[in-house]
């Protein structure tokens, strides 16, 4: 890291010595490492001088991946909120939408899900997008596949669905998904027709696209007005941050 720094001021020093001419400097500083030699001294005595620089090149990092996640919301809006590859919660006219990216088995998408119904229950006015997002292997992917189905037959019970296979102990799979879907009175043959139609893949293809250009790769995750929302951070920080969406 050190050598690294010492060779970008050099590469900027030796720059600056060539364009304004100066012979003086030159004479001083005859080739390219003893520019180096004279800035690594420098930063060994004055070592707070790399932290500044890491600290605002993080900075920068920052807020050139924010700045892409706002163009990309942008470009994706659409799909994000509108599309037909997904599941609606709570009020469809509501002001506010939260976007929730799951997997069936992750541990922290269980404990996300009563905040969730808990946020739908105490404000009217929040509509809830639900996004399939299985990125915990073939289970998670074999789940989410029934789960679309689901939706496809019989979109009134997606909800006691969701909750049911996502409160379970066990790994989510295929089986133990169309458990709780037959469980639930919905046709297990009409089910698995649906798994086999292009609406799986379509919602998967669309998903995974958003993901890709919002740099998501972890569940949950969330979109909540042009802001993206990593990790399960709980009740409070959701509703807070649902109410500046709203304001």
């Amino acid at each position: 890291m050190l050598k690294s720094i010492c060779k970008a001021f050099a590469i900027a020093a030796t720059a600056l010595v060539t364009l304004t001419g100066a012979s003086h400097a030159q004479d001083a500083v005859e080739n390219r490492a003893d520019v180096e030699k004279i800035i690594r001294e420098y930063l060994l005595e004055n070592p707070e001088v790399i932290t500044e620089a890491l600290t605002e090149l993080e900075k920068r990092r920052v807020a050139e991946e924010e700045a892409a996640k706002k163009e990309a919301l942008a470009s994706l809006s659409d799909i994000i909120f509108n599309s037909e590859n997904q599941v609606e919660l709570g009020n469809p006219d509501g002001d506010v939408t939260l976007v929730e990216f799951f997997d069936y088995n992750c541990g922290y998408c269980r404990k996300a899900m009563g905040d969730m119904f808990r946020l739908i229950e105490e404000d009217p006015n929040l509509r809830v997008v639900l996004k399939e997002f299985p990125v915990l292997g073939q289970p998670s992917m074999e789940a989410a596949q029934v789960a679309i189905a689901v939706n496809a037959v019989a979109p009134e019970k997606y909800e006691d669905f969701h909750a049911g296979l996502l409160s379970q102990s066990s790994r989510a799979n295929a089986q133990s998904a169309l458990d709780v879907a037959t469980g639930l009175g919905i046709d297990e043959e009409a089910v698995k027709a649906q798994m086999d139609s292009g609406v799986v893949q379509a919602t998967f293809q669309e998903v995974f696209e958003i993901a890709s250009q919002l740099g998501l790769n972890g569940t949950p995750s969330y979109i909540i007005g042009d802001e993206v929302v990593v990790g399960a951070v709980g009740y409070d920080t959701l509703k807070e941050k649902i109410a500046s969406a709203r304001n």
